[in-house]
């Protein structure tokens, strides 16, 4: 369903303000799976900026501050060097930007492995400076004691499984997995132990089509899948990628435009206009009374 936002003219454009509306909830989009089925697909996508998430929020369930920030908005070689910091930045600008879909941060490489205590730490920050609904932490099995302690002390908790760009280094490459037989079933148990530790939805990341779908059979929480299979609980891309920002993306992305040429060609008239000097023209500069 199509939300409207009316903008009120009092207001600067980064602070519109929407008609009236309730935000989805954690437990709404939990409650989306019933007896093993999502009627209707769960959306989600990334967001890094209050303007890119009140351009998504009305079309999404879910809106990610992914880690993937660090390539995509940082330049950085991989999500490894992420801070806290910055996902508390960005976090914080999309939950000001959207007033619709449930806003979760991911949790960067090095804020909560060491111990749930240091995750809970590093979790609760997010939520008081961000105003998020819930956390996305990499991982399985080894991590289902620091979901459990989390869920138990009010945060909400999205896994990941399958492809963990955080753990690049020991994975050797961003591959799909879950090729041989014994990867596949590492995988699905590592769904299943965040499933029982109580994650509200898991991520499925780069996983062969029949694993994706077994794993959404598998488990009673939404499974989100992007490069896994249409017959998952929902799908989420990081948006630049399906806006077609970048030369190269992954295979399983779809680009649903190309605004990477719409920049360009814009920035390339807006330069042959300055050399020009057609800009500014009268209706751009201000003349005396």
């Amino acid at each position: 369903m199509s939300t409207t936002f009316q903008l009120d003219t009092a207001t600067s454009r980064a602070h519109p303000t929407p008609a009236p509306m309730k935000r989805l909830s954690v437990p709404a989009i939990r409650q989306r799976k019933v007896d093993g089925h999502t009627a209707q697909p769960i959306v989600m996508l990334t967001a890094y900026t209050a303007r890119q998430a009140q351009l998504l929020d009305a079309h999404c369930d879910l809106l990610l501050v992914g880690d993937s920030l660090g390539q995509v908005i940082y330049g950085l070689p991989s999500s490894v060097p992420v801070t806290l910091d910055m996902m508390a930045a960005h976090g914080a600008a999309v939950v000001r930007g959207s007033y619709h879909a449930v806003v979760i941060v991911d949790m960067p490489f090095g804020s909560y492995e060491a111990s749930p205590q240091q995750a809970f730490e590093a979790a609760a920050r997010l939520l008081k400076d961000t105003g998020c609904a819930g956390v996305k932490l990499e991982g399985g099995a080894a991590m289902a004691e620091t979901v459990a302690f989390l869920t138990a002390r009010g945060i909400p908790v999205m896994g990941h499984v399958g492809l963990t760009p955080q753990a690049v280094n020991v994975l050797g490459g961003y591959g799909a997995r879950g090729r041989s037989q014994a990867e596949a079933d590492k995988i699905l148990a590592d769904a299943r132990a965040l499933a029982d530790a109580g994650a509200f939805a898991i991520v499925a990341e780069g996983v062969v089509e029949p694993l994706a779908i077994a794993i959404t059979q598998a488990v009673p929480c939404p499974v989100i899948g992007i490069g896994g299979s249409a017959q998952c609980d929902g799908q989420v891309l990081v948006t630049e990628d399906m806006l077609g920002l970048f030369e190269r993306v992954p295979r399983f992305v779809k680009r649903y435009a190309e605004v990477a040429t719409t920049i360009e060609e814009a920035a390339a008239r807006y330069a042959q206009d300055v050399r020009e000097r057609a800009f500014p023209g009268v209706e751009q500069t201000y003349q005396p009374k």
